[in-house]
């Protein structure tokens, strides 16, 4: 399965700035979808966020998934893949 990724940096409110990737298939391409997936995550946080908006959230590039992303992806709609201060 192909996957866009879509870099993403969003500010806590604490001033760290966390950076994860959202993966959905590479045939999604509406942003608003891409967006909600970013802020469904973020709402699972214990911590809270700034906006996630097309400031924060960019595509990045397409790649092939491994299949447990695949298998996550085709369960959720979507895949994250936490970076930098996600916790």
């Amino acid at each position: 399965m192909k996957v866009s990724v879509w870099d993403t940096y969003v500010e806590r409110k604490d001033g760290k700035i966390m950076h994860f990737d959202i993966l959905v298939p590479s045939n999604l391409k509406n942003e608003y979808t891409i967006y909600g997936y970013g802020k469904e995550f973020l709402k699972n946080k214990p911590f809270q966020t700034g906006n996630l908006t097309s400031k924060e959230c960019k595509f990045c590039h397409i790649e092939e998934a491994s299949s447990a992303i695949k298998i996550q992806i085709l369960k959720n709609g979507f895949f994250i893949i936490e970076m930098e201060h996600c916790n």
